[in-house]
């Protein structure tokens, strides 16, 4: 049978690294994200016998997957093999081995056989092999990742966070990056609640039962309506007002009024909030710009207020475009660009400050902890390519063109003020509060944070 093998160093025990793999939500985080993998069902954690149903996308077709845990050492190994799924066999094994008295080496090795059927030679062992080395580059990146930035507060107790929009993008990632660290996450639903990890709340009836609240560590406030679904009608307007000030009102007002409150309100903000900046660079000292968004999230950061007065230290996140591959604007253009269809929008020169799904991450997590991180923080990466840069980045990740230019005009027509503010317009923002604070990007390239996302090869310099 082939067999495929990476070998990477990890910057904690072997016990250590062992034991971040058996917490829950471990999985979730190894998951690549342009595979859309979904759990179906899991039952047990590791142990021989455990079982795990998922499916996940291979192109056009959704593909299931049952695999059970067999042989495993606690703090040394464990196996997984495939019992249905598109492989004739398949057999993981995960190895932790002592390197030093502070690391270890994370060596997984997969034997496989393809199916005698007509998917075998569709797949091919070089195909196979390669999406193989996609996947467990990224899994053997985020693992060092991970295990290092919660090693950076293992000083400190594991925290209990309170998570609003855990559905979300950024939410679902955000849940298991705290979960597979040892820490606790409740998720604000609205629907009755399906499990004791969940709080039911109601921001348009101002339904909050602060007893829930109690005694929990932060507060990350990541809900609210989705700004680019549809064009901004005076009703559209009023929904999105209402799903991020008013839920946060509410929020800010229930936790000023609890006896035991939290450390951290952390709620996430919009780079919006400056407006059509055009080249102008603009940080945190910057004026609110002007349009619909700028006023949106100047009234959407002042709702924590009540928060704030109470003592909570609170963080605005000033959040660009987020690069993720599961979710949100690049999945959406990346079939565009795999025809050849993609190009700029308008003049193209309008700046695109984003950040990585996984650098801000980062940023929430150093939020719950730093004690000098208050006020507005801009989340973004240092470099804001022009919307033409940007669109080149893309096309050059999925090795494509992309000359087919969509005129300002179309987009003012078809998306009014959405097109006009969100699209046409550009930010020039500065991440000054996180340089000053030497916070250290993972993919502050715009090239290498779409290639990890996408699953793609890294770039030849």
């Amino acid at each position: 049978m082939p067999v495929f093998r990476r070998l990477s160093e990890l910057p904690v025990s072997a016990p250590e690294a062992f034991a971040w793999h058996a917490r829950p939500a471990a999985f979730e985080r190894l998951a690549p994200p342009w595979q859309h993998v979904r759990m179906l069902s899991r039952d047990g954690g590791l142990e021989p016998g455990a079982r795990l149903r998922l499916s996940l996308r291979a192109g056009p077709l959704r593909i299931r997957w049952e695999a059970r845990h067999g042989p495993m050492e606690p703090g040394r190994f464990f196996t997984d093999e495939q019992v249905r799924g598109p492989f004739a066999a398949w057999l993981h094994t995960h190895r932790f081995i002592p390197h030093g008295d502070f690391a270890c080496l994370l060596e997984d090795e997969v034997d496989f056989r393809l199916p005698l059927s007509p998917l075998g030679p569709l797949l091919g062992t070089g195909a196979v092999l390669r999406s193989l080395e996609a996947v467990f580059r990224l899994r053997h990146a985020r693992t060092a990742h991970d295990l290092a930035r919660h090693a950076r507060y293992a000083a400190q107790p594991p925290l209990t966070v309170v998570v609003s929009g855990a559905s979300g993008l950024v939410g679902r990632r955000l849940c298991a990056f705290l979960t597979s660290g040892g820490h606790t996450v409740r998720r604000l639903v609205r629907r009755a609640p399906r499990d004791p990890g969940e709080i039911a709340w109601n921001p348009a009836a101002g339904e909050l039962d602060p007893a829930a609240l109690e005694g929990v560590d932060a507060i990350v406030h990541l809900g609210g309506a989705n700004l680019a679904e549809r064009r901004w009608s005076e009703q559209r307007k009023h929904e999105l007002w209402a799903s991020r000030v008013g839920s946060t009102s509410l929020l800010a007002r229930t936790l000023a009024d609890l006896q035991r409150k939290p450390r951290v309100f952390v709620v996430s903000s919009a780079i919006g909030y400056y407006g059509d900046s055009g080249e102008t660079p603009v940080d945190e000292s910057a004026p609110r710009g002007e349009g619909f968004l700028a006023e949106l999230c100047e009234a959407w950061e002042a709702s924590a207020e009540p928060a704030r007065q109470a003592g909570i230290r609170t963080v605005p996140l000033r959040t660009g475009l987020v690069i993720a591959g599961e979710d949100g604007v690049v999945p959406k253009l990346a079939p565009l660009f795999a025809l050849g269809l993609g190009g700029p929008l308008g003049s193209g020169e309008q700046r695109m400050s984003w950040i990585a799904l996984e650098d801000l991450l980062t940023v929430l997590h150093s939020a719950l902890y730093e004690p000098t991180w208050e006020g507005p923080i801009n989340a973004v990466a240092p470099e804001a390519p022009t919307n033409q840069e940007f669109t080149r980045s893309l096309a050059r990740v999925l090795r494509r063109p992309a000359v087919l230019r969509v005129p300002a005009g179309v987009i003012r027509m078809v998306l009014g003020q959405l097109g006009r503010e969100a699209l046409l317009a550009g930010q020039r923002v500065v991440p000054t509060r996180l340089q000053e604070a030497d916070f250290t990007w993972r993919l502050p390239q715009l090239e290498d944070a779409l290639a990890e996302e996408l699953g793609r090869a890294p770039l030849a310099p």
